[in-house]
Parts: structure tokens; C-alpha cells; sequence
């Protein structure tokens, strides 16, 4: 966070238990692309019997999607947290997809893809190349 921090928020549920987890931006350090640094904060276990949080339990620093915005994905790592792509801007109208998985504790970046706006149709045309 910065000295003056301009804080959004994003909050989404991500594990499906009906519970949003905390994912918060300052937005005084993003670019001038609007790309930003969104953390995430995954809520206490919650009873859902009785609707309350485990004693003593607090939200726990779960990664960092690097994104001008995000989009939850269909599918889902450890946990049943669903995965997330991140819209990094880049010069030139391409952009950086980049997909994000809780894997062993933490959003850990999975995949990642160049992309650029193709013809006038606003359609992206992405390089998926194995190395």
C-alpha cells in the first residue's frame, strides 16, 4: 500500500460457500494503464449452520493478481477457489492474460498469454506457444 492509499475493493466469493473473500486494490499504485496490484484476504471458515466465524479466525493473505480487471474462470484448484484471469495492458493495444490457481495455499500464476486486438471487431488474437 502506499502512503496515501486509495482503496477499491473487488470482493467476490471465490470458494462458493456464499462468504465474499476480501480482494482490495490501492489504486494510488496502479499505472497509468490502469493495471494494478488486487490482493486477496480469504474470509475465516465460516459455520454454515449458524452463519458465524471460527473463534480467533481472521482473513489470511491468500496472493496478488496483477490486473486491470479480472474475470472468474469456470474452473477451480485446491480448495474449490475459483481460478481468475487477470487483463494486464500493455503499449500498442496488446495485453497480457494471465490465469491465476490456488494451488498449495496461495493464488499462484499459472498460465500466461500475449495478446492484441485483431482488425476492427475488438476481437484478441492471443500467442499460446509451448517452449
Amino acid at each position: 500500500m502506499s502512503a496515501a492509499p486509495k482503496t477499491d475493493r473487488a470482493d467476490r466469493d471465490l470458494d462458493g460457500d456464499g462468504v465474499a473473500e476480501s480482494i482490495v486494490v490501492d489504486r494510488a499504485m496502479c499505472t497509468a494503464e490502469g493495471n494494478c496490484y488486487w490482493n486477496v484476504f480469504l474470509s475465516p471458515h465460516v459455520d454454515r449452520a449458524t452463519g458465524v466465524a471460527a473463534t480467533g479466525e481472521c482473513a489470511r493473505y491468500a496472493g496478488t493478481f496483477a490486473a486491470s480487471a479480472l474475470e472468474p474462470l469456470p474452473s477451480r484448484g485446491d480448495d474449490n477457489l475459483t481460478d481468475i484471469r487477470g487483463y494486464w495492458n500493455l503499449h500498442g493495444g496488446r495485453m497480457l492474460l494471465q490465469s491465476y490457481r490456488f494451488v498449495r495455499g496461495g493464488y499462484q500464476l499459472v498460465e500466461a498469454l500475449v495478446c492484441r486486438r485483431g482488425g476492427s471487431d475488438d476481437k484478441l488474437e492471443c500467442m499460446d506457444e509451448e517452449r
